[in-house]
């Protein structure tokens, strides 16, 4: 009997591993560990921002608009629960990119207040606060990226014969994954300018040369 079961067991293995199952685990951890480092980035730029913005209120203090657009920013990203099902949400999921570029665009605005500070810009502290957002900016890029390929790859797996047959059996479904945020600018054609060109001068005719004239006869 225990020689059945393992049999049964080997046999159960082969089937799974053939269907893709061993390779739909293994996308989906992909992806959530992709997703894992994009929140820590987020949390990471998040948890700068009340020291910059500490930094330049005491500079700019009139700045009273711009300062309040980056902590409201922040307080609307906190709001959202960023749960591992978010992912399997597609409106959660675009909610949630949304938040994100709002305190994008919100931190853009204030950095572009600050070049009216030269004392500000000349402050140690507010240099290396620049210095760990710009580069916190450049992680958030990089792990977004990864999740879309780890995500890709996912959804592809789950979606492709005979694999989809396994997915099907076992519940899972396609992963939400960030859109592009300038998708209508880059969807509209390049404008083309079909104005004639400029009329040529016409070329000038040379001018025929008269023969000398001839000799007096002698």
């Amino acid at each position: 009997m225990g020689k059945f079961a393992l049999a049964m067991v080997a046999v159960a293995g082969l089937f799974l591993s053939g269907c893709g199952y061993n390779k739909i685990q293994t996308t989906d951890e992909q992806t959530k560990a992709a997703w894992s480092e994009v929140l820590n980035q987020y949390q990471r730029r998040a948890d700068l921002i009340p020291n910059l913005v500490k930094t330049v209120q005491g500079y700019a203090a009139q700045e009273q608009t711009v300062l309040l657009g980056v902590t409201e920013a922040r307080a609307k990203v906190g709001s959202i629960q960023a749960t591992p099902e978010l992912v399997n949400d597609a409106a959660a999921m675009a909610k949630f990119q949304a938040a994100q570029s709002q305190l994008t665009s919100a931190l853009s605005r204030l950095l572009v207040v600050t070049e009216n500070y030269p004392q500000l810009k000349s402050d140690q502290n507010f240099r290396d606060l620049q210095a760990q957002l710009e580069g916190t900016e450049n992680r958030i890029t990089v792990a977004r990226n990864r999740y879309i390929q780890a995500v890709q790859a996912y959804n592809l797996a789950i979606r492709s014969f005979p694999s989809n047959l396994t997915a099907m059996m076992f519940g899972y479904k396609t992963k939400a994954n960030f859109s592009v945020e300038n998708e209508a600018a880059i969807s509209k054609p390049p404008s083309v300018d079909f104005a004639p060109p400029p009329a040529r001068a016409p070329a000038a005719q040379p001018q025929a040369t008269q023969p000398p004239p001839a000799a007096p006869a002698r």
